[in-house]
């Protein structure tokens, strides 16, 4: 039995919190949907952010930053949906293999992405070489094992955390393109990583999408998971 949470809008802090304590709490296979009170961006819980990002421009845009209680590099919240998976480690979901619960619960995506958008994509086998040694800490910078990815292009990617009571599961599904000026304003000067994540999102909305049609989408997506976790996971 799954259990659904959806606890709206929040701080990048708060919707982090929340999943820690999904973590810390698990019992029963729970999915959970949020969003964000303003622009944000979750780093992986070794992150150092100020070594990637110009923190003082971020800051000036009103740019949430947040860590999230599971490892990966930078997501940025503006053009993706987020969501969360907690397992317990008494589920028969549960692996202690971590590429194991990867797989999981990408299917799971894959599945709705699917659904929403045709044939033509699957789960990578391997990771694909970072452009540069900076792009390895940008979640959409960089494809790996078991991304779902179409054409070689990342459509969502995902940061995991076990503990001895279960795996917290970070996804993230890209929507629409990052945007070329806010990342030239934000990244760090010197690497390949806007080049990167222009080369390898691929967006299921495409390169644009109106307020509305990204508001229909995340909707449409969260129900396809939440179909295919509780009927066909």
């Amino acid at each position: 039995m799954w259990e659904i949470l959806d606890t709206g809008m929040s701080s990048a802090e708060r919707n982090m919190a929340i999943d820690a304590e999904l973590l810390a709490a698990a019992k029963v296979p729970t999915m959970h949907f949020y969003e964000w009170e303003r622009d944000s961006a979750t780093f992986g819980h070794f992150i150092k952010p100020e070594g990637l990002l110009n923190v003082e421009r971020a800051g000036e845009l009103g740019l949430d930053l947040a860590k999230r209680p599971t490892g990966g590099g930078v997501v940025f919240h503006m053009w993706d949906m987020a969501f969360s998976v907690v397992v317990p480690a008494c589920s028969p979901l549960f692996s202690k293999n971590t590429l194991d619960n990867y797989a999981l619960i990408n299917n799971l995506v894959l599945k709705a992405a699917r659904s929403f958008l045709g044939e033509g994509m699957g789960l990578i086998p391997e990771d694909i070489p970072s452009i540069d040694g900076c792009c390895q800490n940008f979640c959409m910078a960089k494809p790996t094992k078991y991304d779902l990815v179409m054409d070689g292009k990342k459509i969502a990617g995902a940061s995991q955390r076990q503990t001895k009571g279960g795996f917290l599961h970070q996804g993230t599904i890209a929507l629409i393109m990052p945007e070329i000026d806010y990342l030239e304003a934000v990244l760090k000067e010197g690497t390949r990583v806007k080049e990167a994540m222009q080369t390898f999102t691929y967006p299921l909305l495409g390169k644009t999408a109106s307020r509305k049609e990204l508001l229909d989408a995340k909707l449409t997506l969260k129900q396809l998971l939440m179909e295919y976790a509780t009927t066909k996971a």
